[in-house]
């Protein structure tokens, strides 16, 4: 049963993620980095990504951007849901990552402490930071016109805290799926697995939205 609803999870995640990248190629973002961020976004929270990109997504196209400086206007959205953006920002990097760096475990296993989870938890945190600093660098860079030193520096600082944290919740979850509920260690080739990383990077939402939320009132972060 639980392999069935995982499947069914997994394939209406990857239409909602479809249906994104259909929009955004007739409907471009303002920044191109988050084209990307909005299509990785449903491979985890399915038609919830979806649903945010209609309400949220299609607000910074880059055809709205125009309309608006056109008119003398600045796009802003509550405070809120910038923070939500950003954690998805950062979700997306730490998506891509983990996918990247969990076939890589699979293929060239990894143990630390007899445990092949903790070792994929090494594999995953550093795929998913370098991604999430480049995500970061082209997100920032353009947005305050720096050279790239001082973009990867400030990449770095807008995304170490918020990735930790978004991990910790990913972590958080897969420990409690691993160890209490099924009592071993489930294999990527499992739609079980995928189904608990789903679960797993929306804990690594809640985990990092506050976290976001204390970067952007800080302008460690900036608003997108």
């Amino acid at each position: 049963m639980l392999d069935t609803i995982a499947a069914i999870s997994l394939i209406i995640a990857a239409l909602c993620s479809v249906l994104v990248a259909i929009d955004v190629i007739l409907r471009p973002q303002k920044m191109w980095i988050m084209n990307v961020v909005w299509i990785l976004t449903p491979l985890y929270s399915s038609v919830l990504g979806l649903w945010a990109y209609y309400q949220l997504g299609r607000l910074t196209t880059k055809k709205n951007a125009q309309a608006a400086q056109q008119r003398g206007e600045e796009m802003q959205k509550p405070f809120w849901q910038s923070v939500a953006v950003g954690a998805m920002h950062c979700g997306s990097g730490c998506t891509l990552g983990d996918i990247i760096a969990e076939w890589f475990i699979f293929f060239v296993p990894f143990a630390l402490f007899g445990e092949k989870l903790f070792g994929a938890w090494i594999v995953d945190y550093a795929v998913a930071f370098l991604l999430g600093i480049a995500f970061q660098y082209f997100t920032i860079k353009p947005m305050k016109d720096l050279s790239v030193k001082e973009g990867i520096w400030a990449a770095i600082k807008a995304d170490t805290l918020s990735l930790s944290s978004w991990q910790i919740g990913m972590y958080g979850w897969m420990a409690i799926a691993t160890f209490a509920i099924f009592g071993h260690e489930l294999q990527q080739t499992q739609p079980v697995f995928w189904f608990m990383m789903q679960i797993a990077m929306l804990a690594g939402f809640l985990t990092s939205y506050p976290v976001n939320w204390w970067l952007l009132k800080q302008k460690i972060k900036e608003v997108m």
